[in-house]
C-alpha cells in the first residue's frame, strides 16, 4: 500500500469515527459495567461450571431457553435517579437452572383435577414441571392398587407416639370418588399439563405390616408400582419423613409384627429397609427396560427438638450406604404455628437454604459418602394467624425459596401445595380448593403470580447477580438467546430506586419488565401486576398472560421502582 493511499484509508476511517457519534470506535478490554447500548466485542464469554453434584442428573433434561421480545408494551415511570444498585456479570455462570426447580405438590384430597378445566388451565400456563404425588404424610398409608380396602396384612389400627391407636385411615390409589385423586387421573394430569412426576413410596407399610416379612411386601408393592408406572415417572422416594413422630411406622406394635422390629423407627432400620426397597423398585425398573432414580428420607438440620432426627443422617446414610440415588429434605422455615411477621418470614429462606443443603453435604462427608442431588420437595411456611401463606408476602416468599434453591444448588424444589383447607387463611393452598369465603374455586394465590412471573423471566442459566442492600435481593438469569436479566425481592418497607448494571452483556436498546405488590396492609391477599387489579378479594388479575410488560430504552441505564415488599422482573434485550 503506499503512503497516499493509507493516508487516504487514515481519514475515510477518522470520518467514520466523527459520524457515528453514539459509537465508540476504540476497542477496548474493559469489563466495567455497561449502563446503555455498547459496541464493545471484547466482553468475556459465558463459561458453564462443572454440573454441581448436589444437582447431578435433574440437569439430565435441561434446555435453552428462549426469550420472546414483547410487541406490545406500555411506559411507566423511570426513576430521575436511583439510591441502590445491582450489578449483573453475565459471564459468570452459577449453574445452569433445572427445569425441575419450581415444581409442586399434588395430593389425594384435591379432587380428580382432570375435570376441573381452569385448574389445569393455570397449571400449564405456571409449568412446575415435575408434581409430586400422593401427598406427604398420607403416602405411609398409601396403597395404590386397593379401591377401597388395604391388604389383609395391614392393621385397621395403627399405633401413635404416645401408644394409643386410632384408625389407620388409609388412602387408595383406584378410589375414583370426586373428593379424592386417582392414581390414574394423577397420570393422566401429569400428561395435560406437560409434567413430570415424583412419586413418594409407601415405606410405613414395612414397619405396621402384619405379614411374616412386611418389609418384603411393602417392597413388592413398591415394586409392582414400579412395573404398572412402566417408566412414566423417573423419581421415586421411600417414604415420607419417616423420622417424624408423626408418620405411621414410626411407633407399632409388637403384638402384631413377625420380624422382629423395635417398637420406634430408627435411622439405621430405615437405611437397611431402603436397601431392600431399591433393590427390588431397581430389579422392576430393569425387567421393563427404564430407568429410575430413588430418594432417601433425610433430615435438614441436626438442631431439632427431636434426638431420633437429629441423628438421623448419620444413622440412615451409613446403612444405606451408597444404594440412594438422591437425598430428600423438607423444610417450613418460620416457626411452628407461630405468628411470624414478613420480616422474619422473608428473612429464612437465604440462611435456611445454605444450611440445609451444607448440613446434607457435611452429614455425608461425615459418614465417608460422595455429595449426591439432593432435592427440597415439600417446602412452605408454618407461620399462622394472619392468613400469612395466602398472602402477597407469600408470593415474595416463594421467589426468595426458588432463587436461593438455584444458587444453592438443589436439584428440585416442591411447593406444598396445589390446594388444601381453607384453615382461615393458613392455608397452604396456591389455589381455592373451593372453601375460602366468597372466592370462586380454583381462584389462585399471590405465590401462583410470583413463580408465573419467576418462570416467564428467568432464563436457563443462573449469573451473578449482586445488590447494594441486604434487603434488596437479586437473582440474574440468562437465556440462551442471548438476552439478560435479574429478578428484584424488595423485603423492605420502603421503595427501592434502583439501577441495573450489566457486566460483558452486549446490551440492546430496550428494557422489559413486570412489577408484582401487595394490596394494603402487612399480609393482603391481593397481587398487583404492572398496576392491573385483582380480579376477586383475593389473588390477582385473571388476564395475568395478557398484561404487557413495562419497557423503557436502555440509553440512559436501566433503572426501576422496586415497590416495598414488592418484586420486579426483568430483562433487557440482547444487541
Amino acid at each position: 500500500m503506499t503512503l497516499k493511499i493509507f493516508s487516504v484509508v487514515l481519514l475515510i476511517n477518522s470520518l467514520i469515527c466523527f459520524a457515528l457519534t453514539t459509537v465508540s470506535c476504540k476497542k477496548s478490554n474493559s469489563t466495567t459495567p455497561v449502563t446503555g447500548t455498547t459496541t464493545d466485542t471484547s466482553v468475556k464469554p459465558q463459561t458453564d461450571p462443572a454440573t454441581a453434584a448436589t444437582i447431578g442428573f435433574f440437569l439430565d433434561d435441561w434446555q435453552p431457553r428462549t426469550f420472546t421480545v414483547p410487541t406490545t408494551t406500555q411506559s411507566t415511570s423511570i426513576p430521575p435517579s436511583t439510591g441502590f444498585t445491582v450489578t449483573v456479570d453475565r459471564s459468570t455462570v452459577i449453574t445452569k437452572i433445572p427445569r425441575s426447580i419450581a415444581g409442586a405438590n399434588s395430593n389425594s384430597w384435591m379432587g380428580q383435577m382432570v375435570t376441573e378445566a381452569s385448574l389445569l388451565n393455570y397449571l400449564q400456563n405456571l409449568d412446575p414441571h415435575i408434581i409430586r404425588f400422593p401427598g406427604g404424610s398420607i403416602s405411609d398409608i398409601y396403597f395404590w392398587n386397593a379401591t377401597n380396602a388395604a391388604p389383609s396384612d395391614a392393621p385397621a389400627n395403627l399405633v401413635n407416639a404416645d401408644g394409643t391407636t386410632a384408625a389407620a385411615g388409609y388412602w387408595f390409589g383406584k378410589n375414583t370418588g370426586s373428593w379424592t385423586l386417582s392414581l390414574d387421573n394423577y397420570y393422566a394430569m401429569l400428561q395435560t399439563t406437560g409434567s413430570q412426576g415424583i412419586i413418594t413410596i409407601n415405606y410405613g407399610y414395612a414397619r405396621y405390616g402384619t405379614s411374616a416379612d412386611p418389609v418384603a411386601a411393602a417392597a413388592h408393592l413398591a415394586a409392582d408400582w414400579v412395573r404398572y408406572d412402566n417408566g412414566r415417572t423417573k423419581y421415586w422416594e421411600i417414604g415420607n419423613e419417616n423420622y417424624g413422630n408423626w408418620e405411621a411406622g414410626y411407633r407399632i406394635d409388637l403384638a402384631n409384627n413377625h420380624d422382629g422390629q423395635p417398637t420406634f423407627i430408627s435411622a439405621a432400620l430405615y437405611g437397611q429397609h431402603f436397601k431392600v426397597f431399591a433393590d427390588s423398585m431397581r430389579k422392576a425398573a430393569t425387567a421393563i427396560g427404564k430407568a429410575i432414580y430413588i430418594g432417601a428420607v433425610s433430615s435438614e438440620s441436626g438442631t431439632t427438638s427431636s434426638t431420633l432426627q437429629n441423628g438421623w443422617n448419620q444413622g440412615m446414610m451409613t446403612a444405606s450406604n451408597t444404594t440412594p440415588d438422591f437425598y430428600v429434605v423438607h423444610n417450613y422455615y418460620t416457626p411452628y404455628n407461630a405468628n411470624s411477621t414478613s420480616a422474619e418470614i422473608l428473612a429464612t429462606p437465604q440462611p435456611v437454604n445454605a444450611s440445609t443443603i451444607n448440613y446434607v453435604k457435611q452429614s455425608l462427608t461425615t459418614v465417608g459418602l460422595s455429595a449426591k442431588p439432593v432435592v427440597h420437595d415439600e417446602w412452605n411456611m408454618f407461620a399462622t394467624g394472619n392468613k400469612q401463606a395466602v398472602s402477597n408476602v407469600s408470593g415474595l416468599f416463594a421467589d426468595l425459596i426458588i432463587g436461593e434453591s438455584i444458587k444453592n444448588q438443589y436439584g428440585m424444589t416442591n411447593r406444598w401445595d396445589l390446594a388444601n383447607a381453607w384453615d382461615n387463611g393458613n392455608d397452604h393452598g396456591m389455589f381455592n380448593n373451593g372453601d375460602e369465603p366468597g372466592i370462586p374455586k380454583w381462584n389462585p394465590r399471590p405465590s401462583f403470580y410470583h413463580q408465573y412471573f419467576f418462570h416467564q423471566y428467568s432464563g436457563d442459566r443462573m449469573v451473578s447477580a449482586t445488590s447494594s442492600a441486604a434487603d434488596l435481593f437479586a437473582y440474574g438469569t440468562s437465556f440462551s438467546s442471548g438476552e439478560t436479566g435479574v429478578i428484584l425481592i424488595n423485603t423492605s418497607t420502603n421503595d427501592r430506586a434502583v439501577e441495573i448494571q450489566f457486566q460483558n452483556f452486549k446490551m440492546g436498546n430496550r428494557y422489559y419488565w413486570y412489577t408484582l405488590t401487595g394490596g394494603s396492609g402487612e399480609f393482603s391477599g391481593q397481587t398487583y401486576i404492572n398496576g392491573t387489579a385483582p380480579t376477586n378479594a383475593a389473588g390477582g388479575p385473571l388476564n395475568y398472560t395478557t398484561i404487557t410488560p413495562y419497557a423503557a430504552a436502555t440509553a440512559n441505564g436501566i433503572k426501576v421502582y422496586v415497590p416495598a415488599r414488592g418484586a420486579v422482573y426483568l430483562m433487557a434485550d440482547r444487541k
